[in-house]
């Protein structure tokens, strides 16, 4: 007898990632202003979802620590407490509004990885929604391919009729070449969640066995594809820190397979448009004389100005407007509007979700799910490294993918690491099909 599957945090999940990949965060809900895009309403959804199912819901005896959710919910009260702050002094009209959407931007983010973490009921789905993760990429790819060689933008025509434009998108270049951006709002935010996807789709290519080959690392040839040919730093130094990352964890034999992957994609870019190599060079050699590079390096003295007067918990998420300066680095700007302690605390959850996921590496003993905590060590530091580059709490698909990522994290903590008693947790789906085994008829 088969278990029917009904609707789960996976489907609503896999909903939320058509949201973040496919349509584009300017558009809005006019009503709900900068507040009304599609993927931010349902990553509010998310967490009103995983309230109600917490409701009354005992916490098991024997669930594993996480933390990297522990030091996360520290950080939220430490925002809190520049939110407080910041409305209890003297305070810019125009700052109010964007102060509030940070607030829910972050409730946003954070119900997405506190639903995947608790929701989703079984590493098989775990596995489901990674590969839904990697055909969202995939068509971002696609879409920066067609972008890159038409010289068109595409993305301007869509039209949905209960969203509205909030701004006006166009087709950026950099040394004659474009600069593809896929429904993201700058070619830095794309480039930053293709660097964040090569990791995962390398999984999906080694261990989703279950697909035709072709099918299974298409993804992995298009995502790389679209990186070469992105000129974007954040894209080269994200993946490149992906990949340097899951070498640690990988085998030998899968070392190898990628390092020649890399050789021979190298090779061919070189044959087929040189240009882009001799774009790529120039991005680093001449790094300290690109007006992009030096505009982030004269932020530092302009950032210690405001530091200086609130050093512990800062101005205020969300009230550093661009009018006033675009950092270009998240991290810069975290310094500025949640001050010290927020930076601080930050770091602290960077670091507790790493060693969270490298305790699940060394205790678990299915080879799939290992090299899915490997993918998933790459792609949050690839992603948290992206962060340097651009003002990222202001843009959804990157820090939406990130806290995906994240919530993908504490789901497999919770569904393949050792408890405290050292217990393996419960597979629940395994446990359904052997109840429905008992009562079938006959």
């Amino acid at each position: 007898m088969a278990v029917r599957r009904g609707v789960d945090a996976v489907t609503w999940l896999s909903l939320y990632t058509f949201a973040v990949f496919v349509i584009p965060s300017w558009l809005v809900f006019r009503p709900l202003g900068s507040a009304g895009s599609v993927s931010m309403l349902m990553g509010l959804g998310s967490f009103a979802i995983w309230v109600l199912l917490s409701i009354g819901r005992p916490l098991p005896v024997d669930r594993p620590p996480q933390p990297m959710r522990l030091v996360l919910a520290l950080f939220l009260f430490s925002v809190g407490v520049t939110y407080v702050i910041a409305m209890s002094r003297p305070i810019s009209r125009d700052e109010i509004s964007p102060a509030d959407v940070a607030i829910l931007a972050m409730v946003s983010w954070v119900g997405t990885l506190l639903l995947a973490g608790d929701a989703i009921p079984s590493m098989a789905r775990v596995h489901v929604l990674v590969w839904r993760l990697v055909v969202g990429g995939t068509f971002l790819a696609l879409l920066g391919l067609a972008q890159f060689f038409a010289k068109q933008i595409f993305v301007d025509r869509i039209s949905v009729p209960v969203l509205t434009p909030v701004t006006t998108v166009e087709l950026a270049m950099r040394n004659g070449l474009v600069r593809p951006a896929g429904t993201a709002l700058s070619p830095i935010e794309y480039g930053t969640l293709m660097g964040m996807l090569v990791p995962i789709a390398l999984h999906v290519g080694f261990q989703h066995r279950n697909l035709n080959p072709l099918v299974r690392w298409a993804p992995v040839a298009l995502i790389c594809m679209i990186i070469a040919a992105s000129s974007s730093r954040s894209a080269y130094l994200g993946a490149a820190i992906a990949v340097a990352v899951c070498m640690i964890g990988w085998s030998r034999k899968q070392r190898v397979m990628v390092l020649g992957l890399a050789v021979g994609g190298l090779g061919l870019v070189f044959l087929v448009a040189p240009r882009i190599i001799n774009s790529v060079t120039g991005m680093f050699v001449g790094a300290e004389e690109d007006p992009s590079v030096t505009s982030r390096t004269d932020s530092y003295g302009v950032a210690w100005f405001f530091v200086d007067r609130n050093p512990f918990f800062g101005r205020g998420l969300g009230t550093f407007l661009p009018k006033y300066r675009i950092f270009d680095n998240q991290y810069l700007q975290m310094m500025v509007s949640i001050g010290i302690i927020g930076v601080l605390l930050f770091a602290a959850f960077i670091i507790a979700t790493f060693i969270q996921l490298a305790r699940v590496y060394r205790a678990c003993e299915d080879p799939k799910t290992r090299d899915l905590v490997v993918a998933l060590i790459g792609a949050a530091a690839a992603g948290f490294a992206g962060l340097a580059f651009f003002d990222a709490f202001a843009f959804p698909m990157t820090m939406g993918t990130i806290f995906l990522v994240l919530g993908l994290a504490s789901a497999v903590t919770r569904l393949s690491a050792p408890s405290p008693s050292g217990k393996a947790p419960p597979d629940r789906t395994k446990a359904r099909e052997e109840l429905a085994q008992t009562v079938r008829p006959g």
